[in-house]
């Protein structure tokens, strides 16, 4: 586990292995991991449900839904 218990969003779009801007657009729709937001201007997540997120989308089939297991 990293050391600090927040991450930036650089931090888990490398973890994701996807981009600062797909957080973005997946924060405003509501779909991607929680977040805190310390200022207008920062963004900040907590390691705990970035592992919450991920465990929640995982998949055995290519049809399955996420969170239907």
């Amino acid at each position: 586990m990293p050391e600090s218990p927040l991450a930036t969003a650089d931090e888990v779009a490398a973890y994701l292995r996807t981009t600062t801007m797909k957080l973005a657009q997946d924060r405003y729709r509501g779909v991607g991991p929680k977040f805190v937001k310390p200022s207008p201007r920062r963004v900040l997540y907590r390691w705990e449900d970035v592992y919450a997120y991920v465990e929640a989308n995982l998949m055995q089939r290519t049809d399955d839904r996420p969170g239907a297991a």
